[in-house]
């Protein structure tokens, strides 16, 4: 984040962003269960266990998880950057 803005600036815009990403993360981790439950359907007529067992094996799966963690990993690191512009903040009052 550039440093030409106040730093009341720089604290908003960070916030900005982690309230983005959080909610993109949120929203994947939200609907995990959903998701398992569509990908089960989509097999047939086979056992709970059976289905969830195919789904978890399953590359797309995989990938699903994959997105869970780089999004819940990118809201965390704009809540680092959040933090770190209020500490800026408030180190310059």
């Amino acid at each position: 984040m550039s440093n030409e803005f106040p730093h009341s600036e720089q604290y908003r815009l960070a916030g900005e962003e982690w309230v983005d990403k959080e909610s993109a993360a949120r929203l994947l981790e939200d609907t995990k269960d959903a998701i398992m439950a569509q990908k089960q359907a989509e097999l047939g007529d086979l056992s709970v266990a059976k289905a969830k067992q195919l789904v978890l094996a399953s590359p797309a799966w995989l990938k699903h998880v994959e997105r869970i963690v780089l999004a819940r990993t990118e809201a965390n690191r704009a809540k680092i950057r959040l933090k770190v512009a209020e500490m800026r903040y408030f180190e310059n009052q």
